[in-house]
């Protein structure tokens, strides 16, 4: 199959997609507000809260959202081949992530830019919150470990991407500066930024930066080095400003990414490079089966729990206006769904560019299930290099690129997700009544970091091999979660839940299937790491999901038949009264 075919295809899905089913779900199931007034405003101050143009906010989402997640899936998923990968990417983009983006960010701006797992209280019942809370816990623990892992191997493998990288962060500063104070238009000094970093690329090649000194002096591998690198950086920028980093930071990456899908697709077009994989593979009898393992080896880049809490936690509180939710939530999905799709067709059929015979080559590199989770995001900035050969870009500078492109998407994902932690840290916290924690910013952040920490270092593949697909049965599962938050939501307001209801009612089912498979696995392992740590981690994550799927199944029947009384009565009120009045009535709150 020729890759540009399914490129193009994809691509003009995609278009249709945003054009007509976002456009129904902003006007019929969101029913956007243009007039209200967003939390950006009414609670700016000036750290959290920013009113904010909205192509930075889409940058901010979307460079958050598409970090190492939707490459690393999607080059292990095409193990099964890639048919059912790209069948689940283009469905899964448009129809629930979409959907689950644009409505975590819609809810939550519709209350105060709460946090999803708040929402969950708010929404469905007091009970919801905590339990909500410990889920999310839980993943974006998984989250930090694993991108801190992939940060780290990069690094290692790539040594000379790592100045690129760094020199990203005071340029990022500098570009918040002067963004900040000087009031101006954040595309010209963003692009110069951006142009610097690449300028460094040479300069990398003739001066790579290893850590190797560093940990043969302490007597630990180098990764163990990296990941507490990583981790001390993200300590620190987490806690500053979403002005002074990461906006302007998530804005220069935007036009990386605007930069790195150019370089794929017309290295593809240019290339007419042949997809080498099988559309469904042979695989060895004793792999595990696609079904339901794919939903949850390709989480971000067909749906995601963790955007739900980029949604919520900083997202919404950006927002300058409720009609650039749209633009924001699902665009960015359609975004981080066209970052798969490359990630699929770089694994695919750029990896194996070069080779004399690319279908045997490619079935050397997916041989089984152990290789096809051996360095997937290494397939994958190989495959990128070799499509930019096509443009006649020489092939050491574009694997330096495609790492350097990695590595930011996924560092940008780990700052995001570590202020997120240290929310709901804070947020559980107070609810059991722990006020040291929860108020001390410092301490909130060291646990936020410390933690994964620990899972980062367990040695072998554990982070990109067990750990993985745990990480995505949870994602998964807080995706269908969340759904059933928008799902109440929009119940409540008169509206027609149904399409929140479909992928909802999927992932849980999928998700809930993967868990059980799991935690057989867990149990029944000679690894004693799996049977005391995941198997009870996979028990409690599992337990906790099916009583909030109880609790949200009680509060939408509950939803659903006060709107039946109420039309029964007479009194229906319509989706855009209802969210009139439920402006209103936050307003005479606050």
């Amino acid at each position: 199959m020729p890759a540009v075919v399914v490129l193009l295809a994809v691509l003009a899905v995609f278009a249709l997609g945003y054009r007509y089913y976002s456009a129904y779900l902003a006007e019929h199931v969101y029913a956007l507000d243009p007039a209200f007034v967003t939390p950006a405003h009414r609670y700016a101050d000036g750290v959290d809260f920013v009113p904010t143009n909205k192509h930075i906010v889409f940058a901010h989402h979307f460079i958050s959202v598409a970090g190492a997640a939707p490459i690393v899936g999607p080059a292990i998923a095409v193990f099964w081949g890639w048919g059912p990968a790209l069948l689940w990417v283009v469905l899964g983009t448009i129809f629930a992530s979409g959907a689950h983006d644009f409505g975590s960010i819609v809810v939550s701006v519709r209350h105060k830019g709460r946090s999803i797992g708040t929402l969950a209280r708010d929404v469905i019942g007091k009970r919801a919150r905590i339990l909500f809370l410990l889920i999310i816990f839980f993943l974006v623990t998984m989250v930090n470990a694993v991108f801190a892992v992939v940060i780290s191997g990069l690094f290692i493998s790539t040594p000379e991407a790592v100045l690129s990288v760094l020199v990203t962060i005071p340029l990022a500063i500098g570009v918040g500066q002067f963004v900040y104070r000087r009031r101006t238009a954040a595309l010209l000094p963003s692009l110069v930024a951006l142009a610097v970093v690449y300028a460094c690329i040479p300069l990398g090649e003739r001066f790579p930066i290893t850590v190797d000194p560093l940990a043969q002096a302490v007597g630990v591998e180098p990764l163990t080095v990296w990941v507490v690198l990583i981790f001390t950086y993200t300590f620190f920028a987490s806690r500053l400003p979403v002005w002074l980093l990461l906006q302007p930071r998530d804005y220069i990456n935007q036009q990386q990414m605007v930069l790195a899908l150019g370089v794929i697709i017309l290295g593809v077009i240019i290339g007419m490079n042949t997809i080498a994989a099988p559309v469904v593979n042979d695989v060895p009898a004793d792999s595990p089966s696609w079904f339901p393992l794919l939903f949850i080896t390709i989480a971000c880049g067909a749906v995601s729990g963790f955007h739900s809490l980029v949604s919520s936690g900083t997202t919404a509180k950006q927002l300058d206006k409720e009609t650039d939710a749209r633009y924001v939530g699902y665009l960015s999905s359609l975004g981080e769904g066209t970052l798969a799709l490359c990630s699929i067709l770089a694994c695919t059929a750029g990896v194996v560019v070069l080779a004399a015979d690319p279908a045997a080559q490619w079935n050397v590199l997916y041989a089984d299930w152990g290789s096809a989770q051996d360095g997937p995001a290494g397939k994958f900035t190989e495959g990128v290099a070799n499509f930019a050969g096509n443009l006649g870009v020489p092939l050491n500078v574009g694997l330096v690129f495609a790492t350097v492109v990695v590595v930011s998407f996924a560092a940008t994902s780990l700052d995001t997700a570590v202020r997120l932690q240290r929310y709901i840290i804070q947020e559980i916290s107070e609810i059991v009544g722990f006020k040291p924690l929860a108020r001390n910013i410092t301490l909130a952040t060291l646990v936020a970091v410390v933690i994964p920490i620990c899972l980062a270092m367990v040695p072998g593949d554990f982070a990109l091999g067990t750990l993985w697909l745990l990480f995505g049965t949870t994602n998964q599962l807080t995706a269908g979660l969340a759904l059933s938050v928008i799902a109440v939501w929009v119940t409540k307001n008169g509206r027609n839940p149904i399409v929140i209801l479909i992928p909802l009612v999927f992932l849980v089912i999928m998700t809930s299937w993967a868990l059980i498979i799991q935690l057989i696995g867990f149990a029944t392992s000679d690894d004693p790491l799996q049977v005391f740590l995941l198997a009870p981690l996979d028990a409690a994550i599992f337990g906790l999901a099916i009583w909030m799927v109880v609790e949200a199944a009680m509060a939408l029947r509950a939803a659903w038949a006060q709107r039946t009384a109420s039309a029964a009565g007479g009194a229906a009120v319509t989706g855009a009264d209802a969210t009139a009045s439920e402006g209103s009535a936050e307003g005479e709150e606050r």
